[in-house]
């Protein structure tokens, strides 16, 4: 028995007062309140651990996050802040002097649309710096692809193939492919980037999110990162808890197996299948009424076509297994919706749209109708503000409408879609309640009238995400009979300015009752 003390805790129990002290008995909290009230249900002789007044929060849930390739981006070439070609290819050269023949280059997350000029990239450039290794490398949002020459030949990718369902070949005038590979035409380059090590990295790509305050992930990569967390819970090694989702191409082969969403431990359990139903904004494929500002004719791209949408849907949820569909343009939302309508009620199963960043004002209470969990990601709202006025100015959208979907009775869940951004919950927050960039641009917030207060922004990264999971009766609130997931922080977000929130700083993180990382 173990009585955390000292300290300002917010339970996250709607209307309860900050405590000062939480009994924990193995990996369950037993009770919280006052020292002395805690202290009497701990009873005889407890370990006490002296919290130093720091503030208490239930521990951050991110419920869409890529650890496998945030492990990976950890020592990739990270390309986010060059701002040219020329700055990009010198650095990708600098990162694959250090490289051993024979494997890949990872990394990537370049954005095309911030460089001066803002030209396509292709795959000459990167051959200029690594005509051997081969090289695929995603941009910002991680909806396509720059690959090289090697890489593309390993792919089997050239003239003669034809562009996928759901993707595109970006080809030059004589029909070669320029190594520009949109949404599903990038699948068989991903496949191949496969890294032997992927456990060592997911050891420290956990202590990384540790460090942030996160505690539960919804993972959304592939099978062998299911395999490498299951190999670390079995070892021992496994610190933050999993909540895996499946890919879509793995679906038949997890329905003969047995999984069904739910299955497990507290530790790893299956989540949902992940379905792709359009693109994103940055690569200009998110799929969309109307077409992009300066680009008649271009709505996009329907990854999954709506049939095949139906079709994953029913088989997915007859086995027990709930859904979470990537949906990002207004009419890919539309579709997503229709398809969940008509496959109809499936109890015990929480579907629901990844992202859901630009809908038709209407589809809002109709997807609150339907019970659709909107998991979202607040940082993309303020990393988007200039591509969205610029692409989407003209449309009549609600656009990560969080504050619409909340009055409406839809379910928010925060994550971070890290790598694709930072994986700090405190990001989230700060974006979240002043919806500004971190520079305090635009003033007063963009669309201002869809921010939310710290508390619900709180929620919806705690008890939201274990909510779209399932496991809201274990996680998301400090509370008897709850997980024992917590961190200590520097700063008490329910009582500081939001640009304090952002700077604050993790002390300690709690999993299970165990300490599993303090700042020294």
């Amino acid at each position: 028995m173990r009585v955390y003390r000292n300290a300002a805790i917010r339970t996250g129990v709607p209307g309860a007062p900050a405590a000062q002290a939480m009994a924990v008995d193995g990996e369950q909290i037993v009770a919280v309140g006052t020292e002395d009230e805690v202290r009497a249900a701990a009873g005889a002789a407890p370990e006490l651990v002296d919290l130093d007044g720091a503030a208490v929060l239930p521990g951050f849930y991110d419920a869409h996050i890529h650890t496998a390739q945030y492990a990976h981006s950890l020592t990739g070439v990270d390309l986010r802040d060059v701002r040219s070609l020329d700055e990009a290819l010198a650095r990708i050269a600098e990162h694959a002097a250090r490289l051993r023949p024979g494997g890949w280059l990872f990394g990537g997350r370049w954005n095309s649309n911030v460089w001066d000029p803002p030209v396509q990239p292709d795959r000459r450039a990167l051959d200029s710096v690594c005509p051997d290794l081969p090289v695929a490398l995603p941009n910002v949002d991680g909806h396509t692809v720059w690959a090289n020459s090697a890489a593309l030949h390993l792919a089997g990718i050239d003239a003669s193939t034809p562009d996928p369902v759901g993707g595109e070949i970006v080809r030059d005038a004589d029909g070669e492919p320029t190594g520009i590979l949109r949404e599903a035409a990038s699948y068989p380059l991903r496949a191949l980037m496969v890294a032997g090590d992927l456990r060592d990295r997911l050891r420290a790509g956990q202590e990384e999110l540790l460090a942030l305050g996160v505690t539960s992930v919804h993972d959304i990569d592939g099978e062998d990162c299911r395999a490498a967390y299951l190999e670390l819970r079995d070892a021992g090694e496994l610190k933050i808890r999993v909540h895996k989702a499946i890919p879509v191409g793995h679906l038949e082969a997890a329905i003969a197996e047995g999984r069904r969403t739910g299955q497990g431990d507290d530790w790893f359990r299956t989540g949902p299948v992940k379905v792709f139903s359009d693109g994103a904004l940055g690569s200009h494929t998110c799929h969309m009424h109307r077409s992009f500002a300066g680009e008649e004719g271009n709505t996009g791209i329907a990854v999954t076509p709506y049939e095949d949408l139906v079709r994953l849907f029913s088989a997915a949820a007859g086995a027990g297994i709930a859904v979470a569909t990537h949906a990002i343009g207004d009419r890919a939302n539309r579709l997503v919706l229709d398809a969940y309508e008509q496959v109809g009620p499936t109890p015990g199963l929480r579907h629901r749209i990844e992202h859901a960043q630009h809908l038709r004002p209407q589809d809002l209470t109709r997807m609150a109708r339907l019970g659709v969990v909107a998991s979202m990601q607040p940082v993309h709202c303020t990393t988007d503000i200039s591509l969205v006025d610029a692409l989407l100015g003209e449309h009549d959208l609600a656009s990560y409408a969080w504050r619409g979907m909340l009055n409406a009775g839809v379910a928010l869940a925060f994550g971070s879609d890290a790598p694709v951004e930072s994986p700090d919950p405190f990001a989230a927050l700060y974006a979240a309640v002043t919806r500004t960039r971190q520079d305090g641009t635009p003033a007063g917030g963009w669309q201002p009238e869809q921010r939310l207060s710290m508390a619900e922004a709180i929620t919806a990264h705690t008890l939201g995400a274990a909510y779209a999971a399932g496991e809201q009766d274990r996680k998301g609130v400090l509370a008897p009979g709850m997980l024992a997931d917590f961190i200590a922080v520097d700063t008490d977000p329910y009582l500081e300015a939001p640009e304090a929130v952002l700077r604050t700083q993790v002390l300690t993180t709690v999993v299970g009752g165990d300490v599993r990382w303090r700042r020294s």
